[in-house]
């Protein structure tokens, strides 16, 4: 395909530093208040990045009911709204080696229309579900040019633990969505 003929896939992008799990807590809460029924946001980073933290705090930001905890031995919870919110449906596709034909059996596809669908893991997996989706990479800064924050910030410690976490929407969706005014 030439150049000329391909579409742009709208997107926006935040970069941003975080310090503690409290943050990256309220870091969701403050993203809750982004999302909309149809949302996909599909969570990335290595074994406890804060990924679980994040929805933890997506949910406490929806106003859903039950605790936020990882599902990988489920791999899928459903939590009801307590007011007029979207359900959250929570995946953990960490044990699921395929695509989207794997996690058919979810029916996320028949859930997204109604509800916020949290996917750990889905990179590679669950794009296909909508064009609309957040992305959100977590990864350590260790051994990185990412300055550490004062211990006034909440880090007790001076910044061991820090968090860089990249925001990117994609799609039309997301396209006009200011996604560092969360920052």
């Amino acid at each position: 395909m030439h150049e000329a003929t391909q579409t742009a896939t709208p997107r926006a992008e935040a970069r941003l530093t975080v310090s503690t799990p409290e943050r990256m807590r309220e870091l969701g809460r403050d993203l809750a208040g982004l999302l909309r029924a149809g949302d996909l946001v599909l969570l990335s980073g290595e074994l406890g990045a804060g990924k679980t933290t994040l929805a933890r705090g997506l949910g406490e930001g929806l106003g859903v009911r039950g605790a936020v905890t990882s599902p990988t031995f489920v791999i899928a919870r459903v939590h009801p709204p307590t007011g007029g919110g979207p359900p959250l449906v929570h995946v953990d596709a960490y044990r699921l080696g395929g695509g989207l034909e794997e996690m058919e059996d979810l029916d996320l596809d028949v859930s997204l229309p109604e509800s916020v669908v949290v996917v750990e893991w889905g990179e590679g997996k669950v794009e296909e579900l909508t064009e609309d989706r957040l992305h959100v990479v977590i990864g350590r800064t260790l051994g990185t040019d990412v300055p550490e924050p004062r211990p006034a910030d909440g880090a007790e410690d001076g910044g061991v633990d820090v968090r860089a976490v990249t925001l990117t929407g994609v799609g039309p969706r997301w396209a006009d969505v200011d996604l560092s005014a969360v920052t």
